[in-house]
């Protein structure tokens, strides 16, 4: 690719994922239950659909420090939606679950999230829709692994 295409392209990209990430959030913290953050609903979402891990897992997935995690970790907690689980055969290890409220509320908000997205990918016909998913999931394969290099 050319390097003017090139910076034409990574000049657009910077603005559209400036205006989808920052109306995208603002609808989920509207869906959210009060005092939940769209930080605390991705790391319960996540729980969900991994199973139960250890907070260093979710800040290496999360690409944050430690500290950040815990923090949430700990609101999530004094919310009753996870339980801090210590591993068996190290206690040093300790694992994050959801709770039962924990699940239920993960529930909700997918649902939620569901319907008001759902508006907004309907403004494409099947065909783009795949074609974006495709290309954006592709995108974060090549972010992911990059990371790993």
């Amino acid at each position: 690719m050319k390097e003017e295409q090139l910076k034409s392209l990574i000049s657009r990209y910077q603005d559209i994922f400036f205006t989808v990430n920052r109306r995208i959030n603002a609808i989920l913290k509207d869906q959210l239950p009060d005092g939940l953050t769209t930080d605390q609903y991705a790391t319960l979402r996540y729980i969900r659909d991994h199973g139960p891990c250890t907070s260093s897992a979710l800040a290496d997935m999360f690409c944050v420090g430690k500290s950040s995690i815990t923090a949430i970790i700990t609101r999530l907690f004094d919310k009753h939606l996870i339980e801090r689980v210590p591993d068996e055969k190290d206690r040093r290890v300790t694992y994050l679950k959801l709770t039962p409220a924990g699940l239920t509320t993960t529930a909700k908000m997918e649902d939620s999230i569901q319907n008001v997205l759902r508006g907004y990918l309907n403004q494409f016909d099947a065909a783009e829709a795949e074609a974006f998913m495709t290309t954006f999931e592709k995108l974060a394969r090549v972010l992911s692994t990059e990371n790993e290099v």
